[in-house]
């Protein structure tokens, strides 16, 4: 039987998941956890533009609280922090530097830095504008949950001093992400916030080949897109879509497109939410190349990769329908295989136990050893 363990997240957001992806992910991790028995509670910093737009201020799963100050928060909630068996301080979490000292400092249990933007905060801690984590602070956790797999987790333990960099890629829920039959309304789709570094991809993988074939309908779905009048008129766009209406919105297109932000793509082996989203629901997936994608879907069979206008035209034309559904079908099966809430659960149970283990063995003295390496690595590299 699953020991029970009591859990603290610190996150960017839960309430609402308006232009980010961390409400989904952590919303799926917290079904999983109270579905294994695991009691959570989710810590999120107050913020207008999220409280204009909460789609879930409450949860059936967890205790969430939205705290107005650092200070009524340490008051409140303090002693369930420091007897918790877990506490983990979440990437973009406002004042998280100041949280993770204090969280690191006080708490008895295990504690976890979960990076949801992993090649984002390498990239921000190589340049030193990283604000809600610090080089000095990453050996103080004694986890590091990586949305990124593949070789940047030595990187981390190596240049960084992480105690255990372990991968924790996102989920999802198949209770609310599965196959629907409500009509093809769309050729194909795309859901991402607007980023600059991704939008030469859209431009290159939908854009221009709705400019070609005016009579291919294509919609795109996602916040902070700036207003541009030569978007081809036969794309819609949708400026939010909220997490309830994900599925019905995956099920009518015939294929959904996949585009990774820059960072991620080149260090590889980071899945988004909506790539395993789109798969659950059965929806055909094209996607653009990175090292690792096939570690998690088999190109041809359950994925299929664009690179250009030409080869998107290509698949929306050329595949035939039988061959599109069996690929979608196989993205599902894989995904229910290895992908869901249930599946990151399990993971986090065993990480909590080999952290707590590593954590009784481990002398307090021992623990400025990798501290002292990052500091002279700095050091070096300023030099």
């Amino acid at each position: 039987m699953t020991e029970k363990r009591s859990i603290v997240i610190f996150g960017l957001a839960f309430t609402s998941s308006w232009g980010n992806g961390h409400a989904t992910t952590y919303r799926g991790l917290i079904r999983g956890l109270a579905e294994r028995g695991h009691d959570v509670l989710f810590l999120e910093r107050d913020r207008p533009w999220y409280a204009q737009n909460r789609d879930l201020p409450e949860s059936r799963h967890a205790r969430v609280h939205v705290y107005s100050s650092i200070a009524a928060m340490k008051r409140r909630f303090e002693r369930a922090v420091r007897e918790a068996d877990l506490v983990i301080v979440g990437s973009y979490v406002p004042d998280g530097i100041h949280i993770g000292e204090w969280v690191t400092r006080i708490a008895r249990g295990a504690t976890a830095f979960y990076d949801i933007d992993t090649p984002v905060t390498l990239a921000k801690l190589e340049r030193g504008d990283a604000d809600y984590i610090s080089a000095r602070l990453i050996p103080r956790f004694h986890l590091y949950l990586s949305f990124t797999g593949g070789p940047v987790l030595r990187h981390i333990e190596e240049q960084y001093g992480a105690r255990m960099a372990r991968p924790f890629f996102c989920s999802v829920d198949p209770d609310t992400h599965y196959s629907e039959q409500c009509g093809l309304k769309w050729d194909l789709g795309y859901m991402g916030t607007y980023s600059p570094d991704r939008q030469p991809a859209l431009e290159r993988m939908m854009l221009e080949p709705a400019r070609i074939s005016n009579a291919a309908r294509m919609v795109v779905a996602g916040a902070q897109y700036p207003q541009d009048p030569n978007w081809p008129p036969n794309v819609r766009r949708i400026s939010h879509l909220p997490p309830a209406e994900h599925r019905r919105f995956y099920c009518s297109q015939r294929f959904t497109l996949n585009l990774t932000r820059k960072e991620m793509r080149q260090a590889g082996y980071s899945p988004s939410v909506r790539l395993f989203e789109a798969a659950a629901c059965g929806t055909a997936i094209l996607s653009d190349e990175w090292p690792g994608l096939d570690t998690f879907f088999n190109p041809g069979s359950e994925i299929l990769i664009t690179r250009s206008a030409r080869e998107t035209l290509k698949w929306l034309n050329e595949l035939p329908e039988s061959r599109r559904a069996a690929i979608g079908a196989n993205a599902r099966a894989r995904v229910l295989r290895e992908h869901t809430a249930l599946h990151r659960a399990a993971e986090l149970e065993s990480y909590i136990s080999e952290a707590l283990r590593t954590k009784r063995a481990t002398p307090q003295r021992s623990l400025l050893r990798p501290a002292v390496r990052v500091l002279k690595s700095a050091q070096q590299a300023r030099g």
